[in-house]
């Protein structure tokens, strides 16, 4: 009996990937554990292993394909015995979802193949235009985006559409340069401003690049963020000699077993260390609840090419240095390859982004959903600063907490950053 190969779900929160690679055709032979796919999520490419043992019969998922929701039948498998050529599709012979193409960035799932695949569905939030006698035109994103682009009066086209919907099929056969009507002053037509008109784009060279699914994911996380999470942002300055001074000494009595502690590995156990003593600020908000953790869990931000993912560094508050320091080699180095395992990068109960490396002197970071606390490490340089009563130069790093006031009051935050401060100052804490 053939076997439905599935969409499967690489992590807790997966709903739907990109099928980025096939790595196996029709005909070939699979046994369980053997690498079938390469399906992009929200957060990493992952390898799909197959399950159970067979002939790949049909592939009924083109690679490429996007927004394939989790369970749907991506390919056949026929069992042993069975003759490829007798295998029907598992599931029937209804198309996959097809391919994004460059000119049609909608994230909806895709309809069947019948007359109109992708533009079926349009937007209710989206009102169609108005002929200049007042009868309402009905024209698909897509066709109406074309139209715009060429100079096209929708109000002279015929859809072929159902219920004589203008589709982008009716636009590009239509005569170029019949410029639709100007909005009239009493009814203006807003132009968004995350969706720029061809017009504005023609005075600018430019290339079109499709946003791959992590992009989608940081782009929709942290416009929440910011939309739904009131920020408060505090910053203070700590002095860093002292913390050099024994990363040096601890990095030459590491030498011999192959460690060397970054200034940023310091920063995690100190944060780690700073949320177990301030409690308040180890917080989630969820509603009508708070959640309160008893460990300190810190993602910790690493840019990668396709954009940033947080791999975290559990209990960092008890962890030894010299663990930190091996563990985040390890995280970041997989991290860049996409082949970090779903628990290692969801979750955490406060995060760490340190651009101090890039010279940035100070920034304030947008918090991670849901956690309640971010914070943001600027470059540590020569500064005058006040030691002892007396002004002398000193190596000084600005560091800035941003806090989810739904959760954290400013004093417990003040608090958190008060710690922070201190345990740089006096290091010797965190290896204790």
């Amino acid at each position: 009996m053939p076997i439905a190969i599935q969409m499967p779900a690489l992590s807790p929160t997966m709903e739907e990937g990109t099928l980025a690679k096939w790595l196996v055709k029709v005909g070939d032979k699979v046994s369980s554990g053997d690498i079938m796919a390469e399906i992009e999520t929200d957060k990493a490419t992952m390898e799909f292993e197959a399950v159970d043992e067979g002939t790949i019969a049909h592939i009924q998922v083109d690679e490429g394909t996007e927004g394939v929701q989790v369970g749907t039948i991506i390919a056949t498998l026929a069992e042993e015995g069975e003759d490829v050529s007798d295998v029907e599709p598992a599931g029937g012979a209804a198309p996959a979802p097809t391919p994004a193409s460059s000119e049609d960035k909608s994230e909806a799932p895709a309809e069947p193949a019948k007359a109109e695949p992708r533009e079926s569905a349009e937007p209710a939030r989206t009102p169609a235009p108005a002929a200049s006698g007042g009868d309402r035109i009905v024209a698909s994103p897509l066709a109406k985006r074309i139209a715009e682009q060429k100079g096209v009066d929708l109000s002279s086209l015929k859809g072929s559409g159902p219920n004589g919907r203008i589709v982008k099929a009716d636009v590009e056969g239509a005569e170029t340069g019949a410029a639709a009507p100007a909005p009239s002053a009493a009814a203006p037509t807003p132009t968004s401003a995350a969706a720029p008109t061809e017009a504005q784009d023609f005075s600018i060279p430019h290339e079109v690049e499709k946003l791959s699914s992590m992009r989608k994911t940081i782009a929709r996380r942290l416009t929440e963020s910011k939309q739904q999470v009131p920020h408060i942002y505090l910053t203070v300055d700590i002095r860093l000699d002292a913390l050099l001074k024994l990363r040096g000494e601890l990095n030459a009595a590491l030498e011999p077993q192959g460690v060397k502690l970054s200034v940023n590995d310091l920063m995690i156990k100190a944060l780690g260390k700073s949320l177990e003593a301030v409690p308040a600020c180890n917080v989630q908000f969820a509603g009508d609840t708070m959640l309160k953790f008893s460990r300190a869990d810190v993602s910790v931000a690493v840019s990668i090419p396709n954009g940033l993912i947080t791999p975290i560094v559990t209990d960092a508050g008890s962890k030894a240095v010299s663990k930190i320091s091996t563990e985040m080699k390890d995280l970041a180095g997989r991290a860049k390859e996409g082949k970090l395992a779903p628990e290692e990068y969801q979750g955490g109960t406060a995060s760490l982004s340190n651009m101090g490396m890039f010279g940035i002197k100070q920034f304030e970071a947008v918090i991670n959903p849901p956690q309640g606390m971010i914070m943001a490490i600027g470059a540590g340089d020569k500064r005058p600063y006040v030691v002892d009563d007396a002004l002398r130069v000193a190596s000084v790093m600005s560091a800035t907490g941003s806090f989810d006031h739904r959760a954290i009051d400013g004093a417990d935050g003040a608090q958190l950053m008060k710690a922070f401060k201190e345990m740089i100052e006096a290091p010797l804490g965190l290896v204790a």
